[in-house]
């Protein structure tokens, strides 16, 4: 309960952020459509290679628009010494960590909300018998993307070459959330459509790894 005030007061002030300027959102917006449009466009799938390439195409997608979300969720916080001035404040370093995590989540939550109904109609695939279920595989994948995304967003901040840096450190650890995203989302565009509790568990587990690895070392990983 110590912690809730300060990450709620902190994660007001990333979404207000945000959605005054709409930087992240609009960016990332742009970036995955032109992404799909480009992917549907080179492979003019049918509909079998629309559920058999799509969610491994989706969640491609969502991971370079992670990547550019994530990216300067600490680097715009040096400008101004923001960041600084946090770690001088009288809260908790997790907080901050977490304010962050849960201001992407909700960023790149958005940017799915607008981008399915696209996916859907380039792909030709009916998502919405299967809209509840779907929406638990992307709640787990986008955890578990932010989780780790921002932690190393974090690390890599203060690195020389941290444009760098981040795509190569995200890349091999998010390979399981990744490919049990994926797997998740495969099983839901079948007919009939299932949901595996194996790739359910997978999600979980690699998110409670992570957030419990944060709460444990938030700490150190806003340290110079």
């Amino acid at each position: 309960m110590a912690l809730a005030r300060p990450i709620g007061i902190l994660l007001a002030k990333e979404l207000r952020t945000e959605f005054r300027t709409r930087e992240l959102v609009a960016t990332t917006l742009v970036f995955v459509l032109i992404v799909l449009v480009l992917f549907s466009f080179t492979f003019d799938p049918t509909a079998v290679e629309s559920r058999r390439f799509g969610p491994g195409l989706l969640w491609l997608a969502l991971l370079f628009a992670g990547s550019l979300m994530l990216h300067p969720s600490f680097t715009r916080e040096q400008s101004n010494e923001t960041l600084m001035a946090l770690r001088m404040a009288p809260i908790e370093p997790v907080a901050i960590v977490t304010a962050k995590i849960l201001a992407n989540f909700c960023f790149l939550a958005v940017a799915e909300v607008i981008l399915l109904p696209v996916f859907a109609v380039l792909y030709n695939l009916k998502l919405w018998p299967v809209v509840g279920r779907l929406s638990a595989v992307l709640i787990l994948g986008t955890l578990g993307l932010c989780i780790v995304g921002t932690v190393f967003a974090a690390i890599s901040s203060q690195a020389r070459m941290r444009e760098l840096l981040l795509p190569l450190l995200l890349l091999p650890l998010l390979a399981p959330a990744l490919i049990a995203s994926a797997e998740a989302t495969a099983g839901l565009l079948e007919d009939p459509p299932a949901l595996s509790t194996v790739w359910i568990g997978v999600l979980a587990t690699f998110d409670t790894i992570f957030l419990t690895v944060t709460w444990l070392f938030g700490e150190y990983l806003l340290e110079e």
